[in-house]
C-alpha cells in the first residue's frame, strides 16, 4: 500500500475531509442567505451567485467521489449527441440501483459544466438538512411529499420557475423513486402484473407521474431528454 493510500485510508484524514466539508459548507450556506435581498433586485443575477455557491459544496463531493475513493466513472454513449452535453438544458432519467447514484450524476454534471446548477426531485424532509438541504433550497430544487394531490400544484410551481433559469442544467430524475434491492424489485414486479404491465428484470416499475409533470411543465426551455443507466464493473 502506497503511502497515499495509506493516508486516505486513517480515520483522521476521514474526520478532516468531513470537517472540512461540514464547515466550507455552512460557509456558503451562510453566504446564500446574504443573497436573498438581491432577489429582489436581480433575481438572475442572485441565480448565477448561487450556481457557483453550490458548485463550492457538490464538487467536494464529486472530488471525494473520484479522488478520495478512486471511483472511475466512464461515459458510453452516441458520438454525435457527445458534443451537445453541457450546451442545452436536458432532463435526465437514470436507474437507481447504488447507493453512489447521485454522486456519479453530479461526476458527469462536473464534466459538462452544469454540476454547479443540476436539478432533482427529491423529498421535503430534505430541504431541513444542513449544507446539502439549504443548498438545493437556494438552488431551487423541486421538493416532494410523495403525496400526488398536494405536490400536483407545488411541484408544477417550482418547474415553471425554472423556465426563465439564466444558465444551462440537467435535471437528473430518478423515475424508480428508490433503490433498486431484490425485495423491491419482487413487490413492484406483482404490482406490474396485476396491471398487466411488462416485468423488468434490472429495474423497478417507474413512477410515471413524476416523470410526467416534469417534461409537461418545462416545454418550451429547449429542454432534452436523455436515458442513463447506471452499472458498475
Amino acid at each position: 500500500m502506497g503511502f497515499l493510500q495509506l493516508l486516505k485510508s486513517q480515520f483522521l484524514s476521514h474526520l478532516f475531509i468531513c470537517y472540512v466539508f461540514l464547515l466550507s459548507g455552512l460557509i456558503v450556506n451562510l453566504l446564500q442567505l446574504c443573497t436573498l435581498p438581491l432577489w429582489l433586485v436581480s433575481k438572475q443575477l442572485a441565480r448565477r451567485i448561487n450556481i457557483r455557491l453550490c458548485y463550492c459544496i457538490a464538487s467536494q463531493l464529486v472530488a471525494t467521489l473520484e479522488w478520495w475513493s478512486g471511483t472511475e466513472c466512464t461515459l458510453y454513449t452516441d458520438p454525435k449527441s457527445y458534443p451537445l452535453y453541457g450546451k442545452e438544458n436536458a432532463i435526465v432519467v437514470l436507474n437507481h440501483s447504488f447507493e453512489i447514484d447521485f454522486l456519479c450524476g453530479w461526476t458527469f454534471c462536473d464534466r459538462f459544466g452544469v454540476l454547479g446548477s443540476s436539478k432533482v426531485l427529491a423529498k421535503k424532509e430534505l430541504a431541513y438538512v444542513p449544507v446539502i438541504g439549504w443548498m438545493w433550497y437556494f438552488l431551487e430544487i423541486v421538493f416532494c411529499k410523495r403525496k400526488w394531490e398536494e405536490d400536483r400544484t407545488t411541484v408544477t410551481q417550482s418547474l415553471q420557475n425554472l423556465k426563465d433559469y439564466p444558465e444551462h442544467f440537467w435535471f437528473l430524475l430518478f423515475c424508480e423513486g428508490t433503490r433498486f434491492t431484490p425485495k423491491k424489485h419482487q413487490i413492484s414486479m406483482q404490482v406490474a402484473q396485476s396491471k398487466g404491465l411488462p416485468k423488468l428484470k434490472y429495474h423497478l416499475l417507474p413512477r410515471t407521474k413524476g416523470f410526467w409533470v416534469t417534461v409537461q411543465n418545462l416545454r418550451g426551455t429547449g429542454q432534452t431528454l436523455w436515458g442513463a443507466v447506471a452499472g458498475v464493473v
